[in-house]
């Protein structure tokens, strides 16, 4: 048996959008930071925010029963950031000392893990978690709360299919995916989708219409076209509207599914209608993948605190759990595959 190291102090935090498995992540660091080291584990409220202001709370084995298949997250999220608040670092360091918090696990996304960067960089002991429903984090393989995204939208398209059917409509379907499609690709191929629409291939209405309208030519057919919320066509195909921006610098998403199935009624003919799935995607209850996959993570996340690695962040590799720097996290966003994307494109119309 390996030997114990010193018991320590962790905080851990979930920032961001909340996600399906937080729980699940934050209950294994619990579970095996108190039971197999010895540890002290607080919980940072609403991210990063309770480091900046000194609000936590105390988290046992008691406290994290019946959570693994909640969702969202027991101790609150936010988008708020140390480096978008003056002199937030240095309150996150006070809070630190005057806690006697010996390291910090960060929960979260993008904007979460380069913030977790520069923390570390900055010298503050923190690793980091990868979650996102879109699985867009470089690094690692899977993200958590992936697969629930999936499986809702999937079970969406299935029950559209029949009253598209039924009223031989073309029922168009928006999820999310801001930067990339991996959502809407692998639902839209699960689901028999007529068609996607992902970031990665900005798209031609006018070409998509034509395919709708040769498949719909061949008999009495409906048809499901499938739209990530960040999908945009190419230049000079189809109006949209100008980019609006929230306070944290994010495009305001959501909208081009329904842009996009008015321009298939006016162009086509066909009785088109839109349904927009958006946050029930990341609500509820993890898939049982997802509640495994969390777990993995938040028990990797504190062996990684009691590695010292400081600045690393957990991966899924080959089904193993792994180390990388979270500059390998933050670098670039990992996008749908091409080998994928034409899979998913021999079944289009």
């Amino acid at each position: 048996m390996a030997s114990r190291l010193p018991a320590m102090r962790v905080c851990i935090l979930t920032g961001g959008g909340d996600c399906p498995g937080l729980n699940a992540v934050i209950r294994a660091v619990v579970r095996k930071g108190e039971r197999h080291y010895g540890d002290e584990v607080l919980g940072s409220l609403d991210g990063y925010r309770g480091l900046l202001d000194g609000e936590t709370v105390s988290l046992d084995v008691e406290s994290m029963r019946g959570t693994l298949p909640r969702g969202g997250t027991v101790l609150g999220t936010s988008r708020i950031q140390p480096y978008a608040v003056e002199g937030g670092v240095d309150k996150v360091r006070r809070t630190i000392h005057t806690l006697g918090i010996d390291a910090i696990i960060a929960v979260g996304g993008e904007g979460t893990l380069s913030c977790a960067h520069e923390l570390a960089r900055d010298g503050l002991p923190i690793v980091g978690v990868p979650k996102t429903i879109d699985n867009d984090i470089g690094g690692t393989e899977l993200t958590f709360g992936f697969d629930t995204a999936v499986q809702i939208a999937v079970e969406a398209i299935d029950r559209l299919h029949t009253t598209a059917e039924s009223h031989v409509r073309v029922i168009v379907v928006e999820v999310m995916g801001r930067h990339v499609g991996h959502i809407a690709a692998w639902a839209g191929m699960a689901a028999g989708a007529t068609m996607t629409l992902i970031p990665e291939e900005p798209f031609d209405i006018g070409a998509v219409c034509e395919s709708l309208v040769r498949r719909h030519e061949r008999g009495r057919y409906a048809s499901i076209v499938v739209v990530a919320e960040g999908a945009v066509p190419r230049a000079g195909t189809m109006d949209i509207p100008e980019k609006v921006f929230d306070q944290y610098g994010h495009v305001r998403l959501g909208g081009i599914g329904a842009i996009v199935a008015d321009e298939i009624e006016r162009r086509t003919g066909f009785e088109t209608r839109v349904t927009t799935l958006g946050h029930v995607q990341r609500g509820g209850t993890p898939t049982a993948f997802d509640r495994v996959l969390s777990t993995r993570f938040g028990l990797a996340a504190i062996d990684a605190v009691h590695r010292q690695a400081w600045g690393q962040m957990v991966a899924l590799r080959s089904g193993e759990m792994v180390l990388v720097p979270l500059t390998d996290a933050i670098a670039n966003l990992k996008v749908v595959e091409a080998a994928l994307w034409d899979d998913a494109s021999q079944f289009f119309a």
